[in-house]
């Protein structure tokens, strides 16, 4: 881990960059040093009204914290929204973002197998057939690698398959063994720690306002030597990191992660069913198919963690939506399905284009 003390003295202007064309990520505004805030929802073609609908009802759910970003600018905003929760999975779609920074170096390949790498782990070992899965492999959850992991839920110890019952590459399971070893591999080809690089690659540059040295710290056992590599953030941090992705790596202008990386990232390797597709740890709508029992813009992407943590773009609205739940309580927890009702409240408060 790193100091951060110099996210404290960090001063930029707001910027904007050039429109792109059809197709392309959305093109506007990022905050500078400080979120500025929409004059009326209004004034940009939302209800008030209906805003304050979605508000009162999280008050029924176990919402700590919802900022919505519209133009990059806070369209609303309710709760602890400075306050660094435990952001869960959410710390995988961080590492992506890394990862395809040392792609685009050089530093790693994502065709290069856990063999060629030398990943294995503690008894039993990886076998030969294992060691055929790629970096890609693991960014899209379809390694065939089902190793006990750390810091998984017991749903997904449940679920995970038979060792050796599927080849690399052909069948996708959410695995926290894929994702634990990423950051093993990316550490060893960079040289460079995952919360080192979290600070001055990432955060850094989006001059993320509440981020803390402590704000990180691995998580070891004996069920693997891969260690997960928990994170805390705020919601307003969480929003500037969506609003990157939204405008396709490109902040301020310049381009923190690469065009080519954010695009593959968005790409439905796996169709998951009522949840869409799987990218690069990215979790991408198809044919309207996102979130349980609603129908979501084209386009339509998001960073999800356990418990209710989210992080939804929707480039259709320029709009970033990030929920947040204190799981550090454990009777504290927002379903999807719940998330989903809340978010299409929040969709049905666009009135106009």
């Amino acid at each position: 881990m790193v100091a951060m003390a110099w996210l404290l003295a960090m001063v930029m202007a707001t910027a904007t960059f050039a429109t792109t064309a059809a197709g392309a990520p959305v093109a506007g505004t990022v905050p500078g040093a400080e979120w500025k805030r929409i004059a009326s929802p209004e004034s940009v073609g939302w209800s008030s009204d209906k805003l304050a609908l979605a508000r009162e009802h999280s008050k029924s759910l176990d919402t700590a914290a919802v900022m919505l970003v519209v133009n990059g600018r806070v369209l609303d905003e309710w709760g602890r929204t400075d306050e660094r929760f435990n952001i869960h999975s959410i710390r995988k779609n961080i590492l992506s973002s890394l990862m395809g920074m040392a792609v685009v170096k050089g530093q790693i390949r994502i065709d290069a197998t856990l063999g060629e790498l030398g990943v294995d782990d503690n008894e039993p070992a990886l076998t030969a057939s294992e060691k055929r899965a790629t970096v890609a492999d693991l960014l899209k959850s379809r390694s065939g690698v089902y190793h006990p992991a750390l810091y998984e839920t017991p749903a997904m110890a449940a679920a995970r398959p038979a060792r050796g019952s599927h080849a690399p590459g052909s069948f996708w399971y959410y695995n926290n063994w894929d994702f634990n070893a990423l950051n093993t591999i990316y550490e060893a080809r960079t040289k460079t720690g995952i919360y080192t690089a979290f600070a001055t690659q990432l955060a850094k540059p989006l001059q993320m306002q509440d981020l803390r040295a402590q704000d990180g710290s691995y998580y070891t056992g004996k069920e693997s030597i891969h260690a997960a590599y928990p994170m805390r953030m705020s919601a307003r941090d969480l929003a500037r990191f969506g609003l990157l992705y939204l405008r396709g790596g490109q902040w301020a202008r310049k381009q923190v992660v690469p065009a080519t990386w954010v695009r593959q990232s968005l790409k439905p390797y796996t169709d998951t069913g009522a949840d869409g597709g799987y990218g690069y740890t990215w979790w991408v709508s198809v044919d309207g198919r996102h979130l349980p029992h609603i129908r979501v813009p084209a386009g339509t992407f998001s960073a999800q963690g356990w418990g209710g943590h989210m992080v939804v773009v929707v480039p259709a609205y320029d709009l970033v939506v990030v929920h947040r739940v204190n799981t550090d309580v454990s009777t504290q927890f927002v379903s999807d399905t719940q998330f989903a009702q809340l978010l299409q409240m929040i969709l049905d408060a666009r009135v106009s284009p």
